[in-house]
């Protein structure tokens, strides 16, 4: 029989795990590779039964999430984030996946809730994620925003992922600060360039695209929020962008 562990990367996340982990018990095997939490998340991991591996978050998500690769000899891996609760219909359709032959990767819909709020439209609107796979199928590229590549057929499964995403403003926008950042060097190491315009043009079409063209303001005073909000991680992007290349020259 196919034997399925679902692999979850952490860092200080203890208002997480436990809920993370309890949705997940329908796994054969639990990983959790923690980048060195300095809160109760390891604690409560292995106290909740999951085996826990720590690995330098230095190289970036992709790197992690290949790593967590080699923490499992199970045939089917699923990836979870600490933030995500799999509801029990999803559980019921992955490992309704996993019985049969390792000739398919599977996707699962997830829907986002930002402080709480469950959103239908904008940048947090429901969206599939490439989640399931058989082992030796994927790897990952990317520092953020990563992606799998891997050469199955996609399937979609049944049943809904629960995304419970910025919990706090403070969360927020520490997370905005260093994906920004991120972002922002990524795009120096692949040559691309940053100018007035980018700030003047680019972060007001992103606000535009998030609150009319993807219908953001259907999810009222929210959607607006967030929809500023993407305007300006836009904005900071493309501003650290200029500042780095000032430092390069």
């Amino acid at each position: 029989m196919n034997r399925l562990a679902v692999l979850i990367l952490t860092y200080n996340e203890q208002t997480n795990i436990e809920q993370c982990i309890l949705s997940a018990r329908f796994a054969d095997e639990i990983i959790v590779v923690d980048s060195f939490s300095n809160d109760e998340t390891v604690r409560i991991a292995e106290q909740m039964g999951a085996k826990v591996f720590q690995n330098s978050f230095e190289q970036g998500f992709a790197a992690q999430r290949n790593f967590a690769l080699t923490c499992t000899d199970c045939e089917w891996v699923f990836y979870l984030d600490a933030d995500e609760r799999v509801t029990p219909e999803l559980a019921l359709s992955i490992k309704a996946a996993t019985i049969g032959l390792q000739n398919n990767s599977f996707e699962v819909l997830r829907q986002n809730y930002v402080m709480g709020m469950k959103l239908g439209y904008g940048v947090f609107k429901p969206d599939w994620s490439h989640r399931l796979y058989p082992q030796g199928s994927v790897t990952w590229e990317g520092i953020v925003h990563e992606h799998p590549v891997v050469n199955l057929p996609r399937r979609k499964l049944n049943g809904l992922l629960l995304h419970f995403t910025y919990q706090n403003w403070d969360k927020y926008f520490i997370t905005f600060n260093r994906y920004t950042t991120m972002m922002a060097q990524k795009n120096i190491a692949d040559g691309k360039k940053a100018g007035f315009a980018d700030l003047a043009l680019r972060a007001p079409f992103s606000f535009f695209q998030a609150y009319i063209l993807r219908q953001g303001f259907r999810d009222g005073k929210i959607g607006f929020i967030m929809a500023v909000l993407h305007g300006f991680y836009t904005f900071a992007k493309y501003l650290k962008m200029i500042f780095l290349q000032r430092e390069l020259v």
